[in-house]
């Protein structure tokens, strides 16, 4: 009975702070000066057609770094927590039911183009709404289909753990370089601006949010894989 009176009080006491935030808000008549300086120099400066993207991928290129150090870390922590549940021999695992045929032969068709739409999804961040983590996601939205239709099926994790490696490596040098050709970190005119709206264009932000992409996907393919094979021995 106490315990709900004082679930109720904190209930009540949260509603009542955002009530009042939400009376006092007072949208901005105008933009503020770095927000300003973003709407109109970002096309400008980084010849990208999505400023978000552009964004996300050169102004604040460091925490982006942040944000993808975070997941590898995640990735790390849930394989380390889950190795020892492990089973080296996949035959002493338990055999889940053999999925439909409905199931089996939509995952043939369907993970190529799942793994099209990610790639196309990150190549053309710079142009329209997506980008690295989100075409990453759908990278790995493939082998959770796969994963699904047999729990039991094995992926290289030395292969994943490359692909992750490698992607992550080249993204650190391409920011080094940044910092060396150019104005900063990550600044994507390392490469040619080219023509405003192309697909190659926006200097190195295609290259940038491919590399994104490519990690992002093998870190989500990671702890999936890393939770498939957890199963019970027999």
């Amino acid at each position: 009975m106490i315990r709900t009176f004082f679930v109720v009080l904190l209930l009540l006491g949260l509603g009542a702070v955002f009530a009042g935030l939400m009376v006092g808000y007072t949208p901005d008549a105008e933009l503020n000066a770095t927000a300003r300086y973003y709407a109109d120099n970002t096309a400008a400066d980084t010849g990208a057609a999505n400023i978000v993207t552009a964004i996300i991928v050169t102004y604040r290129g460091l925490d982006t770094l942040g944000e993808v150090t975070v997941l590898f870390l995640t990735a790390a922590i849930v394989a380390l927590v889950l190795a020892a549940g492990r089973e080296k021999d996949p035959a002493s695992r338990i055999a889940p039911p053999p999925a439909g045929e409905l199931l089996t032969t939509g995952s043939r068709l369907l993970a190529p183009l799942i793994l099209l739409l990610g790639v196309y999804v990150f190549a053309n961040g710079h142009l329209t709404p997506g980008g690295g983590f989100q075409g990453g996601a759908i990278l790995a939205s493939a082998v959770l289909l796969l994963l699904l239709t047999d729990p039991l099926r094995h992926f290289g994790h030395r292969l994943i753990s490359v692909v992750e490696s490698l992607s992550g490596f080249i993204y650190v040098l391409i920011g080094v370089a940044g910092v060396v050709l150019a104005g900063g970190f990550l600044d994507n005119r390392i490469l040619p601006l080219g023509d405003f709206g192309a697909l190659l264009s926006a200097g190195a932000i295609p290259v940038i949010y491919t590399l994104i992409g490519l990690k992002v996907g093998a870190e989500f393919a990671s702890m999936l894989v890393s939770l498939s094979e957890t199963e019970e021995p027999r």
